[in-house]
C-alpha cells in the first residue's frame, strides 16, 4: 500500500548533473538569490550593508531586479505596496543592527495592512549570535526586536538552512492574514563558498484557512431573517479580492455597506447600497448601531473603524477574520476564523435572498445627513482638493498616502474606484509612507502612472527617495500638500491644549529641491491643481507637484 505522501520526485539526468557539478565561485548569498528566484520572485528591494555584502554580490550574478531606497525604512514601505499591488511576498533585503532597526517602521504597517513582506538580513559571524563579541553592528538578541513585530522569525545557522529557511517565511508571508515576516543569516554563511546544488524550484504553497460550515451556516440564516442587516467591509476583502463577492452577497440580503480605510474600493462607491467611508460620522455610526445584524468582514473594528472606539452595536454582530487575535477583540458575537474569499463564498453558497426594497432609500437618507454635516462646516477648500485629485487622477491608477490631512478627508470622503486602488499609512499611522510605498507600485506596475500624497512634513521622511524615483525613472507623481508644519497634530493640539507646540517646521523650497535631482516639479493653486496634477501625471517619469495650503479637518461626530 503506497500513500501519496510516500512519492518522492526523481531528479532527471540533466537534473542529476547539474547537482553534482554546481557552478563554481557561489556563496551562501546566492543559496538565498537562487532560493527567492525558485519561489518565484522577479524584484527585491533593500539597501546593503556590510555584513550584507554576500547577498548583493550573490544579485550580481542572478537574473532578480534590485531596487535599491535610500533608507531601509522606506524600501520597507516600497516593498509593502509591492506586496499590495501583486499579492506576492515582496523580498526586502536589509543590513545588521542599525539598518535592521531602521525598517521596523516600515514592517510594522506592513503588518498592521497585512502587506506580504520577505526581510531577509544578516547577521553578526554565527560564533557570535547571542554573545557579546563586539563585532560592529552587533544586538544581544536582533531577533527580539522584531518578533512583536512581524508574522514569524526564521533563522539560517548554515548554508543548507537558506532554502528551508526562506521557503517557510515565503510561506508564512503569504498565509492568510499575509503580512511581513522575518529571515536572519549570518555574515559568514552568506560570505563563504558553498558546494551545494543550485537551488531549483521551491514549493512553499500557502495554507487556505476556509471557514467552518456550521458557522457559516449559522450566518446565513441570521443575515437572511434579519430586518436591518448592515455590512462593514475592511482591509481583509481587499487583500483576499474578495470584493466581487462582498457585492453578491450585499445585493442578495439588500445590506447597505460602509467600507473601512483600510477596505477602501471594496464596494462600489454609487451603488445603492453603499455608505461609501463615513466611519468618523456620527450619522454612519448610527446607522450601523441599528442594525439588528451586522456583518463585518476583514476588519477588527479598530480605533478608526469603531468611530474612535465609540461605536455600540445593538444588534448581533457576524465577524469574519482571518486574524484569529482580531477575532471578536474589541465586540462580542459569532467569530467566524477564516479567509474572508472562502468564507463570502461559503455564505453566497447558503444564503436565502432576502428582499427589502426600503434599504437603497435608507442609504440615501444617511449620506444626505452625512452631506448637510460637512456643508455647515465652511470646508470648500478641502472638498475643492479633494475633488481636483480625484478628476487628475486616471480610473485605474493607484494613489498613496502619508498621514496628512488630505489623506485623512481620503479616508472618508475619496472614491477609489476599485479596490486595491488606494493606500494609506492607517494602519500603523507611521509618516513618510506615501512617496516610497508609491515607488514600489510603480515598480510593481509601470503600466499606469501612481501618486503620491504628502504633507510638508511627511515629504521630508522620504525627500531622499527622489533620487531613486529619478534612477529608476518611475511613473510617480508626488503631490505635497505645504501648510509649513504636521498641520493635523497642529489641529489636535489646538483642540486639546488651546494651543500648538512644535508643529511649525522650516521646509525647503519642494520645487527647487525636486528639480535638483532632474526631476520636474511645480508649484500650484487650488484652482490650478487640478490641470497641473493631471499635466504630470500623463508625463512619464517622475514629478512633483507642490500645493501651498491650509487645510482643516471636518468637525469630528464621535460620542464622547
Amino acid at each position: 500500500m503506497t500513500h501519496d505522501h510516500d512519492l518522492v520526485l526523481r531528479p532527471t539526468a540533466a537534473q542529476t548533473e547539474a547537482a553534482l557539478r554546481p557552478p563554481p565561485g557561489r556563496t551562501g548569498g546566492d543559496l538565498v538569490v537562487e532560493t527567492l528566484a525558485g519561489l518565484g520572485a522577479t524584484t527585491v528591494f533593500g539597501l546593503p550593508g556590510q555584513h550584507a555584502l554576500g547577498v548583493f554580490d550573490a544579485l550580481r550574478r542572478s537574473g532578480l531586479r534590485y531596487v535599491g531606497l535610500r533608507t531601509e525604512n522606506n524600501a520597507g514601505f516600497a516593498a509593502d505596496a509591492y506586496g499590495r499591488v501583486t499579492g506576492e511576498a515582496a523580498p526586502l533585503l536589509l543590513s545588521t543592527g542599525p539598518g535592521a532597526l531602521t525598517s521596523l517602521p516600515a514592517l510594522q504597517e506592513a503588518a498592521a495592512a497585512s502587506a506580504p513582506v520577505l526581510a531577509i538580513c544578516s547577521q553578526v559571524p554565527a560564533a557570535g549570535l547571542g554573545g557579546r563579541r563586539g563585532y560592529l553592528h552587533e544586538l544581544p538578541d536582533q531577533s527580539a526586536s522584531f518578533r512583536g513585530v512581524v508574522k514569524s522569525v526564521h533563522t539560517a545557522r548554515t548554508a543548507s538552512q537558506i532554502p528551508s529557511a526562506i521557503a517557510e517565511a515565503w510561506k508564512s508571508a503569504l498565509t492568510v492574514p499575509p503580512g511581513p515576516v522575518w529571515v536572519e543569516i549570518p555574515q559568514d554563511v552568506l560570505a563563504a563558498e558553498t558546494v551545494l546544488p543550485v537551488v531549483t524550484a521551491m514549493d512553499a504553497t500557502p495554507d487556505e484557512l476556509p471557514p467552518r460550515p456550521e458557522l457559516t451556516a449559522l450566518a446565513a440564516h441570521l443575515l437572511a431573517n434579519a430586518v436591518r442587516p448592515a455590512i462593514v467591509a475592511g482591509g481583509g476583502v481587499v487583500r483576499s479580492d474578495a470584493s466581487g463577492k462582498l457585492r453578491q452577497l450585499a445585493e442578495r440580503v439588500q445590506a447597505p455597506v460602509v467600507t473601512t480605510p483600510g477596505g477602501k474600493g471594496a464596494f462600489p462607491w454609487t451603488h445603492p447600497l453603499s455608505l461609501q467611508s463615513w466611519l468618523e460620522d456620527r450619522h454612519t455610526t448610527d446607522f450601523l448601531e441599528d442594525a439588528d445584524v451586522l456583518l463585518v468582514v476583514g476588519s477588527g473594528l479598530g480605533e478608526l473603524s469603531s468611530n474612535y472606539h465609540t461605536f455600540r452595536p445593538r444588534g448581533r454582530v457576524i465577524q469574519i477574520e482571518a486574524d484569529l487575535g482580531k477575532l471578536e477583540s474589541n465586540h462580542p458575537g459569532l467569530g467566524i476564523h477564516a479567509d474572508a474569499r472562502l468564507a463570502l463564498q461559503a455564505l453566497l453558497e447558503t444564503v436565502e435572498r432576502r428582499e427589502d426594497q426600503g434599504a437603497p432609500e435608507r442609504v440615501r437618507g444617511v449620506l444626505a445627513r452625512v452631506r448637510e454635516r460637512i456643508a455647515a462646516q465652511d470646508l470648500t477648500l478641502e472638498q475643492q482638493v479633494l475633488t481636483a485629485v480625484r478628476r487628475a487622477l486616471p480610473t485605474d491608477s493607484p494613489s498613496f498616502w502619508d498621514m496628512t490631512i488630505l489623506a485623512y478627508w481620503a479616508w472618508s470622503a475619496f472614491d477609489a474606484m476599485g479596490p486595491n486602488h488606494l493606500h494609506s499609512a492607517q494602519g500603523a499611522g507611521g509618516l513618510g509612507y506615501g512617496f516610497p510605498a508609491a515607488l514600489g507600485a510603480a515598480v510593481a506596475d509601470p503600466t499606469r502612472p501612481v501618486l503620491a500624497v504628502s504633507g510638508d512634513g511627511g515629504a521630508l521622511y522620504s525627500i531622499a527617495e527622489l533620487a531613486t524615483a529619478r534612477q529608476h525613472d518611475l511613473d510617480v507623481t508626488w503631490l505635497i500638500v505645504d501648510d509649513g508644519g504636521y498641520g493635523i497634530l497642529r489641529e489636535y493640539m489646538t483642540d486639546a491644549f488651546g494651543a500648538p507646540t512644535a508643529t511649525d517646521l522650516t521646509v525647503p523650497d519642494f520645487v527647487a529641491l525636486a528639480e535638483s535631482f532632474a526631476v520636474p516639479a511645480v508649484r500650484t493653486t487650488p484652482e490650478t491643481l487640478e490641470q497641473d496634477l493631471a499635466r504630470s501625471l500623463s508625463a512619464p517619469g517622475p514629478s512633483v507637484v507642490v500645493l501651498p495650503a491650509l487645510l482643516r479637518m471636518f468637525a469630528p461626530t464621535h460620542r464622547d
